[in-house]
């Protein structure tokens, strides 16, 4: 069990190091998707599945699909498409397939073996977690959602297309 936690480390340093040195946002989010998961496989191997399970469904899943939304609204010109497609080339998706390969196999082996069964842990359910969430931690559950709606309006106004307004009586000496 020691060697698969190991493995799964090692594929989120070396993924969060790849989304880190990537110029490319798409490469860097293909590899930021492996590091969650990879992390998530972690979580799993340390008696946590709440917790990968939220990891996948909360990071590799909404939050990447936000980054998505967000890299969308940005590229508004023709060129950003152009530019898009000579970036997404199959050999792009080599080292995060490998990576997610790595994980998968890691992930079927510990299943076969019937879970984290070396950790000795307390079982926190998922009652506990809403409770604490929302019950201590309250605030900064709302800042955090404050924090994201803010990012969310300035990408939306970096990304906005700047339009001309002339008054209908300026229009016509304009022509």
């Amino acid at each position: 069990m020691q060697l698969t936690f190991y493995i799964a480390g090692a594929v989120a340093i070396i993924s969060t190091i790849m989304v880190i040195t990537r110029f490319n946002v798409i490469h860097a989010l293909l590899y930021l998707v492996v590091s969650f998961m990879a992390l998530a496989v972690v979580f799993f191997i340390l008696g946590a599945p709440f917790a990968a399970a939220l990891e996948i469904i909360i990071y590799a899943g909404a939050i990447v699909v936000l980054i998505i939304f967000v890299i969308m609204m940005l590229n508004l010109k023709e060129e950003a498409v152009d530019q898009e497609k000579k970036w997404l080339t199959p050999d792009v998706y080599v080292g995060p397939a490998i990576l997610t390969i790595i994980l998968l196999s890691e992930l079927i082996y510990i299943i076969s073996l019937g879970g984290a069964s070396g950790v000795v842990g307390q079982v926190v359910d998922v009652k506990d977690v809403g409770k604490s969430l929302y019950g201590p931690y309250i605030l900064g559950v709302e800042l955090s959602g404050m924090l994201l709606m803010a990012g969310i309006v300035g990408a939306y106004h970096l990304g906005r297309k700047k339009k001309k307004v002339v008054h209908r009586f300026l229009e016509k000496i304009e022509e």
